[in-house]
């Protein structure tokens, strides 16, 4: 795997990791998203414009993980703001646990989603921690669906912590933990 500024040799599976142009790739990363997440053609459509929306708020930003030309996996998120819809959603539940101040100076991780082709091949992990490493914000916070899952098992290895479990958003079939690690992640 090449890092930006870094110069290795490419093999045809080299994944690199970098910026990415989200609203001008936003149809492939929702495609991305939509395998690796199971998502139908409705709710690719209803997220696409969200990704859209949020690529305007101050200090959003992405990166890609490609492989050749393919988009293999992508990351995005910003500094957190209570008055994001997010916050307004978590900040019940961190607030019943004496922890809401985490929506203050916390870069929030909006999406991480890699395709299953490429997974578990440490990708999830350079998207993420490459981004936090430029965040400004001394802690990160993000939601994932409240599971025994390897994307909950990646958070906690990183230093994430649940900071609210049974989380409720509004039209999701499952319930979310939000979850928070002071940067930088664990390596």
């Amino acid at each position: 795997m090449r890092l930006p500024g870094h110069a290795h040799r490419r093999h045809p599976d080299d994944i690199v990791i970098g910026p990415l142009d989200l609203p001008a790739r936003v149809d492939e990363a929702l495609a991305v998203q939509a395998v690796a997440f199971g998502l139908g053609p409705d709710e690719v459509a209803v997220r696409r414009q969200i990704v859209l929306r949020h690529m305007t708020y101050p200090g959003a930003r992405a990166l890609g993980a490609t492989a050749g030309d393919r988009l293999a996996g992508f990351v995005y998120g910003m500094p957190n703001s209570r008055s994001h819809w997010w916050s307004t959603v978590v900040e019940p539940y961190l607030r019943a646990q004496g922890l809401d101040d985490w929506l203050d100076d916390s870069f929030v991780i909006t999406e991480l989603h890699v395709h299953p082709a490429y997974q578990n091949r440490g990708v999830g992990r350079a998207l993420i921690t490459t981004i936090t490493d430029s965040a400004d914000e001394p802690r990160s916070i993000l939601s994932a669906i409240d599971i025994d899952s390897p994307a909950r098992g990646l958070y906690h290895s990183l230093g994430y912590q649940d900071l609210a479990r049974r989380v409720l958003f509004p039209s999701a079939p499952k319930p979310y933990a939000v979850m928070g690690a002071p940067l930088p992640l664990r390596r």
